[in-house]
């Protein structure tokens, strides 16, 4: 197995950084490993806390009067130059929980109001998202919304459309468009189940 014995800071931002691990691979030869992390320092790695708490949270919501619509932000990346379907997520707030930072996200990213169902903590503990490059994780909670779209709440960094998607639209997303993948994989549950939360209750 593979061990690190030391860590560089190599950037100070606010929302993410770099840093370059030292370390020794299985057979202890050495080498140096890049990741990028939402911790403002060494000590809040997670590979240092040993803790996975979740940086974000990511909103799988249902809407429409026969909840038979997915609610989706369709949202500008710089990494891609381009545009990204995606669900309602953003960074938990410090002293906030990832529900509570659920319902704000919703309302700001998309106008409307987010109410959170219950259901087994399995399915909403913290994920590591590209674990690969970084120690990032999002818990994900599940819902439904009311009331109409609107994108007063959005941030001047944001562009962001909001977009309430049935089936057919669905179907046309994962075909034709750039997606998250956590998002795409849940998607196949809202197109072929008739309760699109029956996952959640086995």
């Amino acid at each position: 197995m593979g061990k690190i014995v030391g860590i560089r800071q190599e950037t100070h931002y606010r929302f993410l950084n770099f840093f370059t691990l030292d370390a020794r691979n299985k057979n202890g030869g050495k080498k140096e490993y890049y990741m990028a992390s939402r911790s403002k320092d060494v000590e809040h790695l997670k590979l240092v806390t040993g803790k996975n708490v979740p940086d974000g949270v990511t909103m799988y919501v249902i809407c429409g009067e026969k909840k038979d619509k997915v609610l989706l932000v369709r949202q500008y990346r710089y990494p891609v130059d381009g545009w990204v379907y995606e669900f309602p997520s953003g960074i938990i707030d410090p002293g906030e929980s990832y529900r509570e930072a659920a319902i704000r996200e919703v309302r700001e990213e998309t106008g409307m109001e987010f109410h959170p169902i219950e259901v087994d903590p399995m399915y909403e503990r913290a994920r590591f998202q590209t674990v690969g490059m970084t120690d990032e994780s999002c818990a994900c909670v599940y819902g439904y919304a009311t009331g109409e779209p609107s994108s007063a709440g959005e941030e001047e960094a944001e562009e962001i459309e909001v977009v309430l998607a049935d089936k057919a639209e669905v179907r046309r997303i994962l075909r034709e468009e750039e997606m998250a993948s956590g998002c795409a994989y849940h998607l196949a549950h809202f197109l072929h189940d008739d309760d699109p939360f029956a996952f959640l209750k086995g």
